[in-house]
Formats: structure tokens, C-alpha cells, sequence
């Protein structure tokens, strides 16, 4: 990646303070400033229905009594120039007397799309697009996978022994992996717009599956597969307040009727086989607005969603420790040959208090 200016750097710093907070909008930092590189605002994106990075910089430098007329806006991504649930960034900035706007990276949303550039040109305002393009495309990689492929980034998250038992053959798991990775495991969760299990994990488990080891200002989506809805009405699961989405295949038109009482919504979309169709679940959470869905399920739907090529990315955290025979992290078809297997791509290994932390990527599944 090409170094980007310095206020461009520090926007793109702005924008990951969004991480927990933006979801279903992209995370977006803004930075103000003068010729001279005297900062005048800064802001970042507010939780949905708030207010835009752009907006956020310009009422700051008007708290701090600063007159931004003729000033340069530094943004990671095109302002909008559509009327959501705020008006569009690009008039907030024409109507400020901002001369110059230098942002990172044309916005994927087809409602924006260059609208924005083209707004902000046609009422006199220089715009100059590149700087920090790779960084806030990588921030908004679950945005850009939602406008562009109509589906969200899926990353699957694992918690293994060296020798890659995820589970005892008893199915015994807490905890393989130390506090440290289970509370980075819960940053990863809290940047999602929704996490995704199976109900073998719940009715092994009875986990809440919630951002508990971080704070946050917004929980993300619950959505489980539970092709024949055998979740029960007293799963810890449903005790959190939460947009909560079971995907089911079976109708039970009784049960589904006590969900709904609770507040969930159940979504059918069975495939041949009489199961959750998961391309079809993919698609329907895009059109719900998910950005980026974390997996955190068991071996059984973790091997389907990689078997249908539905994954993007492995979130894999390694304990230093040998537990032998036990529950791989998916259960996948055995192969003739090794040439068969799946190709990844590792793009970080991190320490992570004793633990390792391996990013592995599909190869290019991030080129869309």
C-alpha cells in the first residue's frame, strides 16, 4: 500500500473509531483542514441515522469557531448526494465554502456512485480521488462486498489446538484458547453487523453469543440456521436485546408464531435437500443491510458454508496446545488427492496473548 497524506492517515484513523458504531453504513472519518494544514474539524460516522463523517468535521469546527471557506475536506470515502436519513454530505460541504475535497475511494452504493464527485465539481469544488483508496476499501470490505456482490463478507472465526481440535470428541471446548483471544475473538464479533451460528452449537452450548469483553454502542444481528426450528423459547440466545433472524426450512407455523411473540423474525428458504438454502440466506441478509457476518458455528455448518464456497475469510485463533483425537473445525468431504484441497491465502499472523491469530483469505475472493 502507497503511503497516504497525512490528513488522509488521520481520517482513516477517524474511520476505524466507526468500526462498532456504523453498521449497516460504511465507516467513514473526515478531516478539515486549512492550506497551510492547520486543522480546522474532524468527525467520523455516527451510529445509523446519525450524522456523516462530513457533517460530524464541519460541527466541530464551528463549535471550535473555525470558518472552513476555502478549507480542504479529507475524506475516506465520496461524500453522498443522495437524501437518506440525514441530507447529502456533499451539499453540507458546498454550502460551507469547502474548495477542495481529496477522498479516498468512490462509493460502491449505486444511490452515490460518483454523484457525489460530480455534485461537488459542478458547484465549482476541486476533488481529487485516490490517497488511502486501498486502506478504506480494505475498512469497508463487508460494505463494498454488499453493494457490489450482493452479499455479505463472511468470515469464519475458530478457536483451535495446534494440532486443530476445535472441540474434545466429547464436545467439551471451553476454553482452548486464552482470555486474551477470547476477548479479541469479541472485537471481531462487535465490528460485525450480525454473527451467525447453527443449532447444533445451541443446543450444545446455550451460548448468548453478544459483545460481553468489548464496549460497544450496538450489538450485532443474532441469525441462526435452524432448518427445523427446534430452538427453544428459553435459549440464552433470546435473551439479549437484538435484532435476532432464524433461517429455517421446515415450516411449524405454531413455533414460528412463539418466535415472532419474542421479537424474531423467521425467514423460510429451504433448498431440495430440505435444509437452509445459505447462498438464498446470503442474499436475503445483503437485502437486510449486513455488511460483514461473523461466523461462530460448529464443524457441521462450518464445512457447509466452505463446501458451497459461501466463506471469504478464516478468523483462526491456535492455542499452544496438543489435544489429539477430536472435532476438526469443519467437516469437510475427503479428498484423492492433495492438489483437491482448498487454497488460502494468508494476509496477518498476530500474537495474541499466548495464542496465535491467523488471517487466511479465499484467493480472490476480496477482488469485486
Amino acid at each position: 500500500m502507497h503511503a497516504a497524506p497525512p490528513h488522509i492517515e488521520q481520517a482513516l484513523g477517524l474511520a476505524t473509531q466507526a468500526l462498532f458504531v456504523s453498521s449497516p453504513n460504511p465507516r467513514v472519518g473526515c478531516v478539515i483542514a486549512t492550506h497551510e494544514g492547520l486543522v480546522l474539524g474532524t468527525g467520523f460516522t455516527q451510529l445509523a441515522g446519525g450524522a456523516h463523517a462530513e457533517v460530524m468535521a464541519l460541527q466541530q469546527a464551528a463549535e471550535s469557531g473555525h470558518n472552513v471557506r476555502g478549507a480542504t475536506a479529507y475524506v475516506t470515502l465520496e461524500p453522498c448526494a443522495h437524501q437518506g436519513r440525514i441530507g447529502p454530505c456533499c451539499d453540507a460541504l458546498i454550502s460551507a465554502g469547502v474548495a477542495r475535497v481529496v477522498a479516498s475511494v468512490q462509493d460502491p452504493n449505486p444511490l452515490v456512485a460518483s454523484q457525489g464527485f460530480a455534485h461537488l465539481r459542478a458547484a465549482g469544488v476541486e476533488v481529487v480521488v485516490g490517497p488511502g483508496a486501498e486502506e478504506s476499501r480494505e475498512l469497508n470490505i463487508g460494505f463494498f462486498s454488499r453493494m457490489i456482490r450482493r452479499t455479505p463478507w463472511v468470515r469464519m472465526k475458530v478457536a483451535a489446538s495446534l494440532d486443530g481440535a476445535t472441540a474434545l470428541l466429547n464436545g467439551q471446548s471451553q476454553w482452548i484458547t486464552s482470555p486474551q483471544a477470547r476477548m479479541d475473538g469479541h472485537a471481531w464479533r462487535a465490528r460485525a453487523c450480525a454473527v451467525l451460528t447453527g443449532i447444533g452449537t445451541v443446543l450444545d452450548d446455550d451460548p448468548r453469543l453478544d459483545v460481553r469483553e468489548v464496549e460497544t454502542q450496538r450489538q450485532p444481528h443474532l441469525v441462526l440456521v435452524d432448518s427445523s426450528l427446534q430452538l427453544s423459547l428459553d435459549a440464552r440466545l433470546l435473551q439479549v436485546q437484538r435484532t435476532c433472524l432464524i433461517y429455517t426450512a421446515v415450516p411449524d407455523p405454531a413455533k414460528q408464531k412463539a418466535l415472532q411473540a419474542r421479537g424474531v423474525t423467521v425467514v423460510s428458504v429451504p433448498n431440495a435437500a430440505g435444509k437452509v438454502d445459505l447462498a438464498a440466506m446470503l442474499r436475503d441478509l445483503a437485502a437486510r443491510g449486513v455488511n460483514e457476518l461473523h461466523v461462530e458455528a460448529g464443524h457441521k455448518l462450518n464445512g457447509s458454508l466452505l463446501r458451497e464456497g459461501l466463506v471469504d475469510e478464516l478468523l483462526v485463533y491456535l492455542a499452544p496446545l496438543l489435544l489429539g483425537p477430536g472435532m476438526g473445525l469443519a467437516h469437510l468431504t475427503p479428498l484423492a488427492n492433495l492438489q483437491e484441497g482448498q487454497a488460502l491465502e494468508f494476509t496477518a499472523v498476530d500474537r495474541v496473548g499466548p495464542d496465535l491469530r491467523i488471517r487466511a483469505r479465499l484467493p480472490g475472493r476480496d477482488r469485486f
